[in-house]
């Protein structure tokens, strides 16, 4: 689980980078979930969130240049 701190240290192509693999990593989780593989229930909720965090920060970040 990313922290919010964590990530603000990390540049603009470190989070895409990150997006891609949590977005990756969310898939094979549902597919898990799907042929009832999945060892960690809550991993899902984990990845959901820390894809959230990231692009609310992507977002904070293109609205503050924007202005």
């Amino acid at each position: 689980m990313a922290k919010a701190t964590d990530l603000r240290a990390k540049s603009d192509d470190q989070l895409s980078e990150e997006l891609g693999n949590l977005k990756r990593e969310a898939f094979n989780l549902r597919f898990q979930a799907a042929t009832s593989q999945l060892e960690k229930s809550s991993r899902v909720r984990e990845v959901r969130r820390d894809i959230a965090r990231i692009k609310t920060l992507q977002n904070e970040r293109t609205r503050s240049t924007a202005q």
